[in-house]
């Protein structure tokens, strides 16, 4: 194996990787590519070339294909593509740009050299000025690439940092805020002294809104376990039209404040299926607080359920003022929110992770969510949930239906 270095001081130029057993090759193509101002170092078989690219990692192989393939386990005629499959294969290398230089010229060869997964596939005898076109495109483009992986990288740091930073801040604050409650409801009671009728007020309206305060801290901390996958799912056995009117009566007051009206639609083929009903039935929470809250008007709801082959699919309808579509998939990501200036679709104060919690929960049970809808035509949630949730994977037991 031979190689042209140069002083450690320097910037160094590209090194480019020459596979290739015939040495009149190779000394050829180290003084083309010398020329295009490019560092070298050559291999002269198969197994050689794969451990030169895992030991460089060079900027840019150029492969002969046939050529001695030792241990590789292929016919000397193909080395080139095997050792182009293991230098893809290894996230170290996988990003190298590979040019494949031989003297076939079948289509054949070409499909292999494209399915081995090289880059580009030059003919003896080659051209200078076109191999040096085609290095320097592939350096380009690798470079970009390189920079590209780089910058996601960063982000996803940064994205970590600002995680970890927002679970700290939120379990510092809720023993406070409990604290806080806590003072509130013995304030209420009277434990430090009577209490005026406005004054309870007061204190209820500082509750309730405590109350909310630590209902979105508990939200961020449910996300992030299941963000994480750490919430265990307990599933039990559903039967879909009991849960939706159990849903129904245990919202009875709050539509009856709202105006609202329900309507239970369930399948007779709508089966019993396993899922944890805790967290669905805050899901289907979600869905309704929603519908009632982003409408200015008295609604009407829609709940059905119907089986198909998979499992059930679950729908909460409502006739209110409808969703964009621009918005149908911003709408299940943390923190997001419809904007919108329009009266149709009224601004309410909102933490932006009613619906990114309930994607978390229903991808955990292997199902899926989504909306139909368009301003002014009201909007449809479907949940499908399989027939029971999958084997646990870096979660917590699931126990048994």
């Amino acid at each position: 194996m031979t190689t042209a270095v140069q002083p450690a001081h320097t910037i160094l130029p590209p090194l480019i990787l020459i596979a290739d057993d015939v040495p009149a090759n190779v000394e050829l193509l180290f003084d083309q590519l010398q020329t295009l101002g490019f560092r070298s170092v050559s291999a002269t078989d198969g197994p050689s070339a794969v451990q030169a690219a895992f030991d460089y990692r060079p900027d840019l192989c150029i492969l002969d294909v046939s050529m001695p393939a030792g241990d590789l386990g292929v016919d000397d005629r193909t080395t080139g593509f095997e050792v182009c499959r293991r230098i893809k294969r290894d996230p170290r290398t996988a990003r190298i740009p590979v040019i494949f230089v031989t003297a076939l010229n079948d289509t054949t060869d070409r499909v292999k050299a494209i399915e081995a997964g090289g880059d580009d596939f030059l003919t003896k005898p080659h051209n200078r000025l076109v191999l040096g076109a085609r290095v320097r495109s592939l350096l380009k483009l690798k470079a970009a690439t390189d920079a590209l992986e780089d910058s996601y990288r960063k982000l996803r740091e940064l994205e970590k940092v600002r995680d970890d930073l927002m679970k700290m801040i939120v379990h510092d604050l809720k023993t406070p805020l409990t604290s806080i409650l806590a003072t509130m409801e013995m304030l209420a009671d009277g434990d430090f002294g009577p209490v005026a009728e406005p004054q309870r007020g007061a204190i209820a309206d500082c509750e309730g809104k405590a109350e909310e305060l630590l209902s979105l801290i508990d939200d961020l901390l449910e996300v992030a376990r299941l963000e994480e996958a750490t919430v265990p799912l307990a599933p039990v056995p559903i039967e879909p039209g009991r849960f939706l009117r159990e849903m129904v009566q245990e919202w009875s007051l709050r539509f009856q404040q709202a105006g609202a009206t329900a309507i239970v639609d369930v399948a007779p083929d709508a089966p019993v299926f396993a899922a944890d009903r805790h967290l669905l039935t805050r899901v289907f929470s979600n869905l309704l607080q929603n519908a009632l809250t982003h409408s200015s008007t008295a609604v009407t709801l829609r709940l059905s359920a119907r089986g198909d082959e998979q499992g059930v699919l679950f729908t909460v309808a409502d006739n209110g003022p409808g969703i964009p579509p621009e918005y149908h998939e911003v709408i299940f990501r943390k923190f997001e929110r419809l904007k919108s200036a329009s009266a149709a679709v009224p601004r309410v104060r909102s933490s932006g992770l009613g619906l990114a919690f309930c994607r978390l929960v229903v991808d955990a049970h292997g199902g899926r969510i989504w909306v139909q809808s368009k301003v002014g035509d009201g909007s449809a949630f479907h949940i499908h949930l399989p027939l029971r949730p999958p084997a646990p994977s870096g979660v917590g037991g699931m126990g048994a239906a």
